[in-house]
Parts: structure tokens; sequence; C-alpha cells
């Protein structure tokens, strides 16, 4: 029996242009152009060509299988169409005598040496040298030049996950995000926010839950065949090879692309997205405002707006967050939160969930199942996540926000919940080394300044998702807790291990002497070896150094954050106490999670979970309501739990003058003392005699990096500061005042 050969079919000349769509998939009382007309929305009135025009046509080598199928505007210009091929219907709005300009390319309009099948155009166009060019609707000043192929299916999804009428379910496109045996698998859909996909990939044991998000999905897609794909106005194409079945927005610019291949790519004047040499992109959804340049490929994906693919990266598999940018790299399976930057050639992310603000280094491999039998490895990282230069990772592993790690290969599965921690490898010793609140102590510039950087690229237009980019925010704070209880814990017990080797103590007296100790600032502490337990899968010891140090600074954090709450809530109030009025009397620091880079609290996620279960939420839109009615409240939410976990740390149950007084002079302290680090850590690279030593001098120095004096951010904080010290007197201003009024009141009732 021979090989297999391909399948040429041979069909009637008549047929090239028409029955896009089989019969039997066209409604009753339809033709197959039904959807091709609803989707065209151009305005342009249609006549036939007249005898003359036909016989200008021909006479500049123009053919037809049928010349009454050829519809044109009133303004159109036969003497602009040239060299071209022509079947099926095809309509044609103005045609006039200019050249469109983009960049350096500049082009007559008209059509030009093209094979047109069943398409669409809007008013002067620029089609020339398109190989095969069907069953496209092309909007107005469009420039499409030297494309090789340029087509539309009947089955076309555009990167959307449906089954079409007819099609198999095992057609389906998913995305296995956070995990590379699909159990986290999902549907894309053209909008899709990170949120979504979280949803999606987290609550996989709640089946109602997941079956309800893919009836959403079904729901904002469109079985019927039939559809057509279309090129917006304004939108310019060139030096392209194979372009199939791609929605595009206008104002998108494609140049170069090698293959671009059931996609959507959003585009417009509010977010222009662009596709550069070389690319490579297949099953996928490009949001607003997306570049993706030179030699990049991308398979089974979503970007969201505003983030970049460029010099080679590969994005598989995987969802990359809003103004994100990866260089380089290869990422799979992984789910990114908005605001990632990843470049350097050698970087590596598998199976991960990396919730935004993330810088991932070079020679980072953050690999799967180097330690597995299978390939169901799973890394989370909360906000901030940094892993140094050439950090390799075992799956599964967990990490505190804003966890930095030292270069290193980690053996075993890591646990990190200390927030703004170092994690550091020393490999001399064999031991892990935890320095919490590392950041504040030692690279305050760099946390602080990353925070603005991230509010300032923040590109997005739609912002149905309420970000948030502020280091001390619900989910770090309440990790704060947690770590506090750990150091009590850690400390107590390498106390009480010298009176008590055989540790007959409770972990609840434990953590009381630990207490003791720290809140007693006891020299004592610098002399123990204080260890944890559950950070890192192995046998070894992980040590925690400046323990007092990382306690002091988790409690003025705490306070820095309810503060900073406090004088927002205050500049909206005349007097202390309708400020006083506007927070209840019994609140308490609730759980909060972070979807998609939003933060809500735990207990509404619960409510909208139920309310998608049962019915009351019915779509991804109202998911999406359900996110901006959150972003609302966030404000007030997020003053509320400062509130409650200012009280919990001074062990009180009531925000009183007192507490407040207390609170605002311990938060002047330590802004001061962040500002002078600020100032400090960046300091640094102008002192350091190794930073110093490739200039011959201090001038040569400013003039590559710039005079420390003149660095405009720690300007910035320093007038913040001064602005701070106001607010701050302000606040004080009220409360002072309702006093005076209050003992002027005492003093009229006495008589």
């Amino acid at each position: 029996m021979g090989a297999a050969t391909n399948i040429i079919k041979k069909n009637s000349m008549a047929s090239l242009g028409y029955n896009f769509v089989a019969p039997h998939y066209i409604p009753k009382g339809k033709d197959e152009y039904y959807l091709r007309n609803a989707q065209n929305l151009n305005g342009v009135n249609h006549r036939q060509l007249s005898a003359f025009e036909i016989e200008v046509l021909v006479r500049n080598r123009n053919t037809s299988d049928n010349w009454n199928n050829i519809l044109v505007s009133d303004a159109f210009n036969p003497e602009l169409v040239k060299n071209c091929k022509f079947f099926g219907l095809v309509r044609i709005g103005k045609l006039e005598q200019f050249c469109l300009e983009f960049s350096d390319l500049k082009v007559p309009v008209g059509l030009y040496n093209s094979t047109i099948i069943s398409c669409d155009f809007g008013d002067n166009v620029v089609i020339d040298n398109v190989n095969y060019l069907s069953h496209y609707i092309i909007g107005s000043e469009v420039i499409v030049v030297n494309v090789n192929e340029l087509v539309t299916t009947d089955f076309a999804k555009f990167g959307n996950g449906l089954v079409k009428d007819g099609e198999e379910e095992s057609l389906r496109i998913w995305l296995e995000l956070c995990n590379e045996n699909g159990g986290r698998k999902i549907i894309p859909f053209d909008g899709m926010l990170a949120g979504d996909a979280y949803l999606w990939t987290k609550y996989r044991d709640d089946l109602p839950l997941l079956e309800k998000f893919k009836q959403f999905t079904e729901a904002k897609g469109d079985k019927r065949r039939g559809y057509y794909g279309k090129i917006g106005d304004r939108t310019v194409i060139k030096n392209c090879k194979i372009i199939k079945d791609v929605m595009i927005g206008s104002d998108a610019y494609l140049k170069g692309a090698n293959k671009l291949k059931n996609l959507t790519i959003n585009s417009g004047p509010e977010g222009k997205s662009q596709i550069g040499e070389g690319c490579e992109m297949v099953n996928g959804i490009v949001g607003y405002g997306c570049r993706a340049f030179y030699g990049v490929k991308a398979v089974r994906f979503i970007m969201a707006s505003h983030s970049q693919l460029k010099y080679g990266a590969r994005l598989i598999n995987s969802y990359l967050g809003n103004n994100s940018t990866i260089s380089c790299c290869e990422v799979l399976n992984s789910l990114i939160f908005p605001a990632h930057e990843q470049h350097h050639n050698n970087s590596f992310l598998c199976a991960s969930m990396v919730m935004g603000q993330s810088n991932i280094a070079a020679g980072a491999t953050i690999g799967s199942n180097h330690n597995s039998r299978s390939a169901d490895g799973e890394l989370v990282a909360g906000r901030g996540f940094w892993p140094g230069l050439c950090v390799s990772l075992k799956h599964n592993s967990k990490f505190a926000s804003y966890t930095i790690i030292s270069k290193g290969d980690y053996p075993a599965e890591l646990c990190v919940p200390f927030p703004f921690a170092l994690v550091s490898n020393n490999i001399s010793r064999d031991e892990l080394v935890l320095m919490p609140c590392y950041w504040f102590a030692y690279n305050m510039y760099a946390l602080a300044r990353n925070e603005r950087k991230y509010i300032d690229r923040d590109k997005r237009i739609d912002r149905k998702q309420l970000i948030e980019y502020d280091y001390l925010a619900p989910d770090s704070i309440n990790e704060i807790f947690i770590a506090l209880e750990k150091l009590k814990l850690y400390t107590g017990r390498a106390f009480l291990k010298r009176t008590s080797p055989d540790e007959s103590f409770s972990d609840a007296e434990k953590i009381t002497a630990g207490e003791q100790l720290l809140l007693a600032k006891d020299p004592v502490i610098d002399e123990l070896e204080i260890v944890a337990h559950g950070v890192e899968n192995s046998k070894r010891k992980v040590l925690i150094i400046k323990v007092q140090q990382a306690y002091d600074i988790y409690c003025q954090l705490v306070v820095v954050y309810a503060c900073n709450q406090l004088l927002d809530f205050a500049d909206q109030h005349e007097n202390f106490e309708s400020m006083l009025a506007g927070i209840p009397a019994k609140i308490s620091r609730e759980a909060w999670a972070n979807i998609g880079g939003q933060l809500i609290p735990a207990n509404e996620v619960e409510q909208l979970k139920k309310n998608i279960r049962s019915g009351k939420v019915k779509s991804w839109d109202m998911v999406h309501e359900f996110y901006g009615k959150q972003g609302s409240a966030y404000p007030m939410q997020k003053l509320l739990h400062s509130v409650a976990a200012l009280l919990e740390l001074k062990r009180t149950k009531k925000l009183s003058k007192e507490l407040l007084m207390v609170s605002l002079d311990e938060f002047l302290v330590t802004k001061e003392w962040m500002t002078k680090n600020i100032y400090r850590s960046r300091a640094k690279d102008y002192t350091n005699e190794f930073r110093k030593m490739v200039y011959e001098n201090d001038e040569e120095m400013n003039a590559v990096v710039g005079k420390l004096e003149d660095n405009s951010f720690i300007k910035e904080q320093q007038a913040e500061l001064k602005l701070l010290r106001k607010r701050v007197e302000m606040l004080r201003a009220k409360m002072f005042a309702t006093n005076v009024k209050g003992n002027k009141e005492k003093l009229v009732a006495a008589g």
C-alpha cells in the first residue's frame, strides 16, 4: 500500500468566490452573504459597473468571473484598478486620485496586481501585490501591500475558543495556564481580563462554577459559520507572508510578519497595535496598544492591552497581563498579572502564576518538573516577585509579596511567607538564609520608584479592573501579620531551646516568649540562631537574620499603611468628629484575594462565586461589572482594613484620638526614615568605588548617569514628605479644633 497523498480537490471555476458557507449551514431565507452584510457597516451605497468602466477595467488587464458582481460607489475610478483578478461578489468604495502616506511608505490609492475573492472595500484603499485576498471586509484608507496570503475561512474563530457548527469538540482551543498537564485550562475569548483567567484557573474543585464560566464564554461567541475577517480603518499591512483568519482593528500596523493565524488584533486610536518583522502568532488574542516585533513566537495566548513581546520572545499557552513586557525569553503555561517585566535571552518561566509588578532577571530558570515524575508542578508568586540573575527554582513553590531572590540554584521547593524578604542560598554553609524587610533596609529607592513606574506606565483606556500598585495594600499587610506571628514563634523557640532542649513548650508559649523579647528589643535576640520551619522542602537549616529589624519595620509599615489611608479619609471631612463617624465601631481585619491584580475582599469573591452558581450573575459582562463595583468600593474597604490592622497591632478595639496622635508621630518618623533610605540606597551608586571605577572622574560619572542631586524621583519624594507633614498638621488641627469646641460647650453647660 502506497503512502498517503495530499488531497487535491477539483472544482468548477464557477465555484471560486462562491459558496463560502455550505448551504446546510445557512438559515432558511438567508444567503451566503447574510453575516457579511451584517458585519459591513461602512454605509457605502453601491451600484453596478457601467459599460465604460468595464471597458477601462479590461484595458487595464483586470479580469472577473462576472462583472455584474463587481459593485462600486459613485466615486469609483476604474483607472485606479490594474492587473487584478476578481472572483465572487466584490464591493468597492471611493477610489480617488490620491496617494496615501504612512511613515516612509507612500503609495497610490487603488487596487493593483492582486487576486481578490469576495471582499468589501471602504473608501480610498490601497491594495497592491496581494497574491491571494479572500473574504475580508476592509475599511477606509487601509494600505495592504506585498502580502502573500490574506484569507478567511468559513469556520474562523479569530482566536476565540469556539466550536463552530459541524465541528468536533476536539477542535476547541484551550489555554493551559498555570500547569502543564492542562488541569487548569480555560477557554480564551476576546476581552478576557486577568481576573477572569484567575477565577477560572483557581477554583478547580467548584465544577458548577467552571461550567458557568464555559457557558459565559460560549455566549460571547457565535457558532454560525460565515463571518468574514475585518481590517479596520487606517490600518497598514506591508511585506507579510500569511495572514489567515485574523480580525484586525483600526490604526494597526503589521509589517514583515511571517505568519498570523486565528487571531483577534484589537487596535484603535486609543491603543494602536503593531506586529513586526519575523513574527509568527497563532491562536491568540492581542489587546489594544500591544506590540510584537523581531521574531516573536506566540501560540495559544492572550496579550492584554499595552503589553509587548519582542526580540524573539516565546509566549505559549499563557496569559500576559496589561502593561507587561517579555523580551527574548520563553514563557510557557503561565498566568501573568499586569506590570510584568522579563528580559534577556536565557530567562525561562513555566507553569507559574505571577501576581504582578514582577521582574524576571537574566538566567532565571523557573521550571516545572525538574523534581517530579510528571508535568504537574506549579509556582505561585505574590506581587513584586523578583528572582535575580541565574536563579533556578523548583516547583511547587510559593512566595509572599515582594520576594527578591539572590542569585543561586535553589535545590528544593520553597514556601516563603515573609513579604519584602531577600532569599539567599548560602552554599558554603549549606543554609537557606531569609532577610525579611530587605527592601526597606537596603533598597528603598527601587521599591518606591517601581511603584511610581507602574502607575506611570499604566496605559489602559478601559480600566474595568482597578489594579493596585501600592506595596502597602491589604494583601501585603495581611502577609505582614502572618510574618509577625512567625517571627515571634521562631524567636521564642530559639530562646526557650536554651533552657529546654527537648522543646517541651507549646507554640503559644513560644509566641509569648518571642513577643516579649521583640517588644523589649532584648539584645539576646542577636545571640540566637533563629531558624524557620516549613520554608524549604529539605533537611538543611533555614536561617532568619536581622529578626529584630524585620519585626520593627513590619510594625512600622502597618502604622504607615493605616495613617496613609486615614489622611486620605480626613481630607474628605471638615472635622474630626465626622471623620470618626464614618468608621464603623466594630471592624476586623479580613482576608483578601488578588484577582488579576485587583485586590478584593475574600468574602466578596465568595459571594460572586455564589451568585454565578445561582444564576444571579449571568455573563462575563456582569462579572466585569462586579470588578467595577469593587473598584469603586475599594478606597473605603482599604481604609477599614487599614484601621482594623492598626487596632490589631496596637491591641485595642477603638480608634481613639490618643491612638491616632501616637500613630501619626510614629508615621512621620518612619516616613522620614524611608525618605532618607530612598536617598541613601541611590547614593551608594555614587560612592561605591567599584561602581565609580569605570569613570575617570566624578564629572564623567555625572555626565553618564546624571547628578545625584538632580534625581527627579528623589526630589519628588522629598517634596512629598514636606506635603505629608503639612497634611498631618492639618489633621492634628482638626482634632484640636474639636477639643476646643468640646471644652467651650462644657463651659457653657456648666454656666
